[in-house]
């Protein structure tokens, strides 16, 4: 219930904020304005995610990449987005539909879940649970720019999941818009 009303009240509330984002997306470079991509949900089941777009088109033409610092792919308003993350923000459509929570795990690639399962299987638990827009690995690593990186982040999500409860969640989305005014993100 908490997860819809927060969405629906933000979807509502920043949609003149998304239509100046859209707009910026536009003039800054060519290409769409939303960018899909097919991650793991609860229990395996895949499903697209929406993010606002912050790299150039066909950005992994070469197959899957993670980003890195100084990465050229980035457009100059997409680090912008992604320092504030509010590249996230329309992924509360996901929660409104049922995909994602407000804090949960942040759900990867299948690509990536089979590189990290494999030097880490207990990887595998944080599928047990519906992914989130924020996560306890969020907050306290940030985007991770490898595989050794993305376990080191697991490691703080294995211990959201031993210790989940509303006043953890909370505590997160605090941390999680402290983040994004003070514009720390990768």
């Amino acid at each position: 219930l908490i997860d819809v009303l927060i969405s629906f009240s933000a979807l509502v509330l920043l949609l003149p904020f998304f239509i100046l984002i859209a707009v910026l997306i536009k003039r800054n470079s060519k290409g769409p304005i939303f960018y899909f991509q097919e991650r793991i949900g609860k229990n395996g089941r895949p499903f697209q995610i929406i993010k606002f777009r912050t790299m150039i088109v066909n950005a992994e033409k070469d197959g899957p990449q993670l980003s890195v610092s100084g990465d050229q792919r980035i457009t100059s308003f997409g680090i912008f987005l992604r320092k504030t993350r509010i590249d996230e923000f329309p992924q509360f459509i996901n929660v409104l539909k049922g995909e994602m929570s407000l804090v949960g795990p942040r759900p990867e690639r299948q690509h990536y879940i089979n590189l990290i399962s494999q030097k880490e299987p207990h990887y595998l638990q944080l599928t047990s649970v519906t992914p989130g827009i924020t996560s306890w690995g969020q907050v306290k690593f940030g985007y991770a720019e490898n595989v050794e990186e993305m376990i080191r982040r697991m490691k703080y999500d294995l211990v959201y999941l031993k210790n989940r409860s509303l006043t953890l969640d909370f505590k997160i989305m605090f941390y999680t818009i402290i983040i994004t005014l003070k514009a720390k993100g990768k």
